[in-house]
């Protein structure tokens, strides 16, 4: 990261805030940044699939699940800056630096693996959102994809900055959409607060659908990036202003992913509002879009699908930067930006000649990070509880404790998922 990208009057504020002189609510704008390109991935088109079956199967009963979600992924971002901050070293790099090289090499090309899939699914929903909004051909909205995504990656190359208000802008659509189909979509506020902290599974597939929410929700990339997000944006003095930084940072994740975990009940919503009294078998984005307009309108159909193109479009984005961090972390190797963004986008064009359905491409794809789930998620919560590498801010028990949990339960869900994937049947699971 390059602190020049910041204004001179923006470093002065920094060096105040962490030296203790300049206090106040507005102070903790001057550290936003990581957190809300990090959340982009909990707000991605692989979400949209599973909140719409949610929402259209069960109405409000699965927001706790949701809320669930949404804490662990605090918890495991929040992880992921502190690693950044404390080692000035991202996750990738730290394997690479205390890992044996096999063990480093397969973490790598798994990890690779992954950001192709991510990228997959998240290009795959930018190019489908203009393709039903502006009725193109799937392939003429997959073009426009890679030529705006290529576009905003080109503004990294001034700064950190400009890269973070371009995503902020797009969180900020998302969420503009979502607030548009809540006026639109009537709600029973009473029952969507009960739904939020009543844990409730209806029936045996409600569970499976539980499992994909919360096996999906954090993703291999948003914490390799997230560690990297956070090096060198700020000059740190001394020890009293590191633990300021980091103070500033966890309230910076607390906000930007309550605001994607917001976004993704307004999903819920809308799709429990919309399908769930008479139209529960809603489980696709076209599906959804084409039922919106007969009943909320044509205002709610297009807030949908711009908050899917922004969401594709910027996820891409952002999975892209993910998948240089990978690379530079692991391997020490760089390439032409153009290069990894022709690499990642190439599957989605080869999935969609092939005549693959766009939907079962995003669940597929969902599968592959499953996948590759393990070897972030394990290593973060190793990182944190060793002192040779965090020193006096290695985790307390009680912080370690809660990451071991969080792990187990996402890669047994992740694990649940992927046998479902294979056909194997889950006994509980009906």
């Amino acid at each position: 990261m390059n602190p020049a990208s910041l204004s001179a009057k923006a470093e002065r504020g920094i060096a105040e805030a962490l030296a203790g002189t300049r206090r106040g609510p507005r102070v903790a704008l001057l550290f936003a940044g990581p957190a809300v390109i990090a959340s982009i991935a909990y707000m991605d088109p692989g979400n949209y699939a599973t909140n719409i079956q949610a929402g259209a199967g069960y109405g409000v009963a699965l927001l706790w699940v949701v809320v669930l979600a949404n804490l662990i992924a605090m918890l495991f971002q929040g992880l992921s800056a502190r690693i950044g901050i404390v080692t000035g070293r991202n996750l990738a790099e730290l394997c690479a630096q205390h890992f044996p090289l096999p063990l480093v090499l397969l973490m790598w090309f798994v990890s690779e693996i992954a950001a192709m899939a991510t990228d997959l699914a998240e290009f795959l929903g930018g190019a489908l959102g203009l393709s039903l909004l502006l009725g193109l051909p799937l392939m003429w909205g997959m073009a426009i994809t890679a030529v705006v995504t290529y576009g905003i990656l080109l503004v990294e190359g001034r700064g950190f900055r400009p890269m973070e208000i371009v995503i902020g802008a797009f969180v900020a659509v998302i969420g503009l959409c979502y607030l548009v189909e809540l006026f639109i979509a009537p709600q029973d506020w009473s029952a969507v607060a009960r739904g939020m902290v009543t844990p409730s599974l209806p029936d045996a597939a409600a569970l499976t659908v539980a499992v994909g929410i919360i096996g999906a929700t954090v993703m291999p990339h948003a914490i390799y990036l997230h560690s990297s997000l956070t090096q060198g944006r700020a000059v740190v003095r001394n020890e009293g202003e590191r633990r300021r930084l980091l103070r500033f940072s966890n309230i910076e994740v607390v906000v930007a992913l309550t605001v994607a975990g917001m976004i993704n009940m307004a999903m819920v919503l809308m799709a429990a509002s919309a399908f769930h009294a008479g139209h529960s078998e809603v489980a696709e984005i076209e599906t959804a879009y084409h039922a919106l307009t007969p009943l909320l309108g044509s205002a709610a159909a297009a807030a949908f699908l711009v908050s899917l193109i922004a969401s594709g479009i910027s996820s891409s984005v952002v999975g892209t930067m993910a998948g240089q961090v990978i690379m530079q972390g692991f391997v020490r190797f760089n390439i032409p930006l153009w290069v990894r963004r022709l690499v990642t986008m190439i599957p989605a064009f080869v999935v969609v000649a092939m005549g693959v359905n766009p939907t079962h491409a995003l669940v597929m794809s969902q599968v592959v990070l499953s996948l590759a789930l393990p070897a972030p998620v394990l290593a973060l919560v190793w990182f944190i509880g060793r002192r040779e590498v965090m020193g006096d801010y290695v985790s307390r028990p009680v912080v370690r404790l809660a990451a071991l949990s969080g792990a187990l339960v996402i890669l047994a869900l992740n694990a649940i998922l992927l046998a479902q994937t294979a056909g194997v049947e889950i006994p509980f699971l009906g």
